[in-house]
């Protein structure tokens, strides 16, 4: 019996490791920028992608900003479940979520504060911000600190990337521009396409077009991939 029992010992230290990046890690960080897209497939983190994308650069902000909290406040979560009371779970993750939030508004602050003032409540609002409480409850308090960490970057960055594109096509075919920098030339003088009778979109910077934009990325991301659209 003690024999039988080293061996079952020797065979469990033999037992490879999972590689930091397995092919199982890798689709943490690649489906949710496809086909588990946190915006366009879970219908997640809307308000901001209505919000702040009439512009690139304060897009461009907030999805690093989302990176960097979900990134760090899955790690901070997976290494605390299990010591936190399951009654009193939320309260933990929003007093993370809250405290990450506290340190990119005063980064902002500090180093880029005309653009803080642009994101204003936005940034506080990633405190409620449905995608990070999300895989704070379905991912992080099951997982260990790396899955949990690639689980952040991923979502977050799926988001981030919807935001940057929506942000994208508002400001260039809404204002003619790409970080406030003229691309299609002088609508006044009417240089660059101007001078062939274009006209910048004014209901691109209006809020309801995010929607819209987002909903034509929806179409066809979905008739790209048919598995993607819902049974009636």
């Amino acid at each position: 019996m003690a024999e039988v029992t080293e061996e079952k010992v020797e065979v469990k230290a033999k037992e490879p490791k999972e590689p930091l990046f397995s092919k199982k890690n890798k689709k943490l960080l690649t489906d949710p920028l496809a086909d588990n897209n946190p915006i366009t497939i879970q219908v997640l983190g809307i308000c901001s992608a209505l919000a702040i994308t009439a512009q690139l650069k304060p897009s461009i902000v907030m999805a690093i900003s989302v990176v960097f909290v979900l990134g760090i406040g899955n790690v901070v979560i997976s290494l605390m479940r299990n010591i936190i009371p399951s009654k009193i779970r939320i309260i933990v993750q929003l007093v993370v979520v809250a405290t990450l939030v506290i340190v990119v508004d005063q980064v902002l602050k500090a180093f880029a504060y005309t653009l803080s003032k642009e994101l204003s409540v936005f940034i506080g609002l990633i405190i409620t911000n449905c995608i990070i409480m999300g895989r704070f409850e379905a991912f992080a308090l099951g997982n260990g600190p790396w899955k949990s960490f690639l689980d952040g970057i991923g979502n977050a960055a799926g988001y981030g990337v919807l935001l940057i594109i929506v942000a994208f096509f508002r400001e260039l075919l809404g204002s003619g521009t790409l970080f406030g920098a003229k691309v299609l030339g002088d609508p006044i003088e009417k240089t660059g396409v101007y001078a062939f009778g274009y006209e910048n979109n004014g209901f691109m910077v209006l809020a309801p077009m995010a929607l819209i934009t987002v909903g034509i990325i929806i179409w066809i991301q979905r008739s790209r991939n048919k598995a993607l659209i819902e049974d009636h």
